[in-house]
């Protein structure tokens, strides 16, 4: 599922009791702040969260998948961002829920799997 500024805005609301026009402004304020932040070239560091940083790119050749053409990709700054270690955490599955979607999956891609209602 992919979280939307919509949905964080009405998140916010939720859990704050903030209206729409507030949640929203709150939401963007923050982004503002990290942009802000970022554009200076400065790491932003949200505890718990993990870290954004501007890294630079140096130029390279590239090649263009359509002509095969090589060309020259100029230098550029991109963000990169590092997880915290309590997010990584909660992203890494255990082995047994692996084993018990591996099996899930298992069953319903079988020929003879018929759904219960």
């Amino acid at each position: 599922m992919t979280i939307t500024k919509e949905i964080i805005i009405k998140k916010i609301g939720l859990n704050t009791g903030y209206n729409r026009f507030e949640s929203k402004k709150v939401l963007d304020q923050l982004l503002d702040l990290i942009f802000t932040k970022l554009g200076k070239g400065e790491d932003v560091l949200i505890s718990g969260f993990g870290k954004f940083r501007i890294s630079d790119k140096g130029s390279r050749i590239g090649r263009n998948p359509h002509t095969m053409e090589e060309i020259k990709l100029q230098a550029r700054r991109v963000v990169t961002f590092r997880p915290a270690e309590n997010l990584r955490q909660k992203t890494n599955f255990s082995e047994e829920y692996l084993r018990q979607a591996a099996i899930r999956d298992a069953v319903l891609l079988s020929d003879n799997y018929e759904p219960t209602n």
